[in-house]
């Protein structure tokens, strides 16, 4: 993992098609009326062996419905500030207009790696049109169509020609650990609160392709990176939507962790920004521990109290609930090394790996107590489970949900004569059964049903 590639463009050039037709999802919502992109995009794109994450940025400007200069140009600003490489989608049919010549301004003086894509070539006698792009000055057109498909298999291979060599091969093997949330939730106060005045931090290393920072933590017995997230690095105030801002620092940050410390405010309860975010650990198969912060400042701090904010909690993440809640302050310092310890545990729970004896007579059992059900006369018969190795790609199984490669996810393969009848609620009963049996807190499990 390592690059973020970010699509830009004034409404209506097809960037919406162009992120379905990379990621090969229908994820996007795509229609004729500009501005329609109000759904948060992210997704991954897997091309010549190489995995980066695609950001539409059309979904991130505040007034969707009539779209200002301003918007377009804020939207181009975030993409130059986190992405690796912007991809500035223009249409062949309408040539060169006032706002793409505002966009290909900004781009041009930031020096990044930009690639102008003329869409909506459809046929081989629009290719002529491209020509008038070059006045742009970013260089060669790409031509392509994101509808049919046609010209992006080029235009990767030029996507990932671009990236910057990753450099994080320089880090020892030992835990990542991001600290995430929205603004204003804590994350620079755990941080210092973590380091101390007497902080152990034997570099910052800058400069994985993706520029995170890696602060190395070193006492109490314990050794790992915090990998530094939105609000650590003081911006300059710059006019951004704070809420998009803050989901694509996390991106960079969850992707490079292995477990992620997703701060709460006790004192707003969850949004639907901590929700954001928490899909994005979700779909990224990290490791996650909740930390509520701030629970100095709650008035009533009873049994009740924390078990009704815990609840509330679980119930809004589901039906992933088996991960720890940490209630601390980062400013009184109460519970922060709970919390440490706590991200060590999962990291542990996360390196797990059962016996293939052990997970047979234990999973065969509680398989023959409750089968899975019948579908139209045929019977699923399960007749063995083992363990698989830590960095199994997770892509192939699930039809087409999208469960992107995750190293040191616990991933358990299932042997039986009818893969495809095994729906997902008995998924989730064998993952509750693991669960119950074995430490897997925090940490995601995958399902796998195989041919036998």
């Amino acid at each position: 993992m390592g690059n973020l590639v970010a699509i830009v463009g004034r409404p209506n050039v097809g960037k919406s098609t162009l992120f379905n037709r990379l990621t090969e999802s229908r994820t996007a919502i795509v229609s004729e009326v500009a501005g329609t992109t109000r759904d948060r995009q992210y997704g991954h794109v897997i091309w010549g062996g190489r995995e980066f994450s695609l950001v539409d940025t059309g979904g991130w400007v505040v007034n969707s419905e009539d779209i200002f200069e301003e918007e377009i140009n804020k939207q181009v600003d975030i993409a130059i500030e986190e992405a690796d490489v912007i991809l500035f989608v223009v249409d062949i049919n309408n040539g060169v207009t006032d706002l793409d010549d505002q966009v290909a301004n900004i781009l041009r003086r930031s020096k990044k790696e930009v690639i102008v894509i003329a869409n909506k070539a459809d046929n081989y006698e629009q290719h002529i049109y491209a020509a008038e792009f070059y006045s742009l000055g970013l260089g060669d057109p790409f031509i392509i169509s994101s509808a049919n498909g046609s010209g992006t298999g080029d235009l990767l291979d030029e996507c990932v020609k671009r990236f910057k060599k990753d450099d994080s091969s320089a880090l020892e093997d030992i835990p990542k650990f991001a600290i995430v949330g929205r603004p204003n939730a804590g994350k620079s106060s755990i941080l210092n609160a973590f380091m101390g005045e007497e902080r152990h931090i034997v570099t910052d290393i800058a400069g994985t392709t993706r520029d995170s920072i890696y602060s190395k933590y070193d006492k109490f017995g314990f050794a790992f990176y915090l990998v530094d997230t939105a609000g650590i690095r003081k911006k300059n105030k710059v006019n951004e939507d704070i809420e998009y801002y803050s989901v694509l620092r996390s991106i960079r940050a969850i992707e490079n962790s292995d477990v992620c410390i997703l701060m709460i405010d006790a004192t707003r309860g969850i949004e639907a920004q901590d929700m954001n975010i928490f899909s994005l650990i979700e779909k990224n198969r990290k490791g996650l521990v909740v930390c509520v912060n701030k629970w100095d400042l709650v008035a009533d701090k009873s049994k009740e109290s924390i078990r009704c904010f815990e609840n509330a909690i679980r119930n809004r993440f589901a039906p992933f609930v088996d991960f720890p809640i940490i209630f601390a302050s980062a400013t009184t310092k109460q519970r922060i090394y709970k919390v440490i310890e706590t991200a060590v545990k999962v990291y542990e729970n996360r390196k797990r790996v059962i016996k293939t004896s052990e997970l047979n007579e234990y999973m065969l059992d509680v398989i023959g107590a409750y089968p899975p059900p019948n579908n139209k006369g045929k019977f699923v018969k399960i007749k063995y489970v083992t363990q698989l190795k830590a960095t199994v790609s997770t892509t192939a199984d699930k039809s087409h949900e999208e469960v992107i490669s995750a190293p040191n996810v616990p991933s358990f393969a299932f042997f039986c004569n009818l893969p495809q009848w095994v729906k997902e609620p008995y998924r989730r009963y064998l993952e509750n059964k693991i669960r119950e049996k074995w430490e897997f807190t925090g940490t995601p499990i995958n399902i796998f049903m195989r041919e036998k």
